[in-house]
């Protein structure tokens, strides 16, 4: 794939990440659509970092009434690209839900340009590497063997493991520090040293901030994205100046 490249002295390049986006939370998919009607038609690139939705169990359990493909569909024909790569919940969205919303997978993690500057995107749980715990349970899902054994359960029988994972996974991290579920130091550059970049950008930690890394040889910074639960949350880079901004879900 030809390395995507951006100016944003031309048009703002746009990331989101963890919406978590679900039928019983209607005020975040509200202010998603609104989102995507009135701020993101004016971005060169709009990029979701993983977890656009609550839970995704394959594109074959889609809603018949889903909103957030049509939206993303009319926002790629309106010229502005949508750009995703996978989180934790939705790890099996696949082509069809790509074609249906109009939008292009990236592989995790991905290498871009902005203002002639290399950017390293990703969802972030990769880097949480003192999570021993998740980081097997990572592999086992991901595991392409695992995925389409789970596929090919009926979707009554996929709902029910969803459910079961969630709650098993929210009893797990009650019980851990919250330092053991943030990105690891060492992951981090090691990260930035092995994709030759001085920036990265990721979600997952839903902990919003632009921390300035020394790395040794001159300065870095890693870009958090925040979640989508009491109100939006994007990054904006615009004429070369990286801003979190928080979107009301109040419109």
């Amino acid at each position: 794939m030809t390395p995507l490249r951006f100016d944003t002295a031309r048009a703002p390049v746009l990331f989101i990440a963890d919406l978590h986006l679900d039928p019983q939370r209607p005020a975040a998919i509200q202010a998603f659509r609104h989102f995507v009607e009135t701020r993101a038609p004016s971005a060169a690139a709009l990029f979701i970092l993983g977890d656009l939705f609550e839970a995704w169990i394959g594109d074959d359990a889609r809603p018949a009434d889903d909103p957030v493909a049509p939206a993303l569909a009319a926002l790629s024909a309106q010229g502005t690209p949508v750009y995703f790569l996978a989180g934790n919940r939705d790890f099996l969205i696949g082509p069809a839900f790509c074609q249906a919303a109009g939008i292009t997978m990236l592989a995790e993690p991905t290498r871009v340009e902005i203002d002639d500057e290399a950017v390293l995107l990703e969802h972030g749980d990769a880097l949480c590497t003192d999570d021993t715990a998740y980081q097997a349970f990572r592999a086992q899902v991901r595991d392409p063997d695992w995925q389409a054994g789970f596929l090919a359960q009926p979707i009554t029988r996929r709902l029910e493991q969803a459910r079961d994972l969630r709650q098993r996974s929210g009893e797990a991290m009650a019980g851990k520090p919250a330092a053991i579920m943030d990105v690891n130091a060492a992951a981090v550059r090691d990260r930035l040293e092995t994709w030759g970049v001085r920036t990265l950008i990721h979600g997952h930690t839903h902990r919003p901030a632009i921390h300035h890394l020394d790395l040794g040889d001159g300065a870095g910074r890693r870009i958090v994205l925040g979640d989508w639960f009491e109100q939006g949350s994007v990054l904006r880079i615009d004429h070369g100046t990286a801003r979190l901004e928080t979107l009301s879900f109040e419109g």
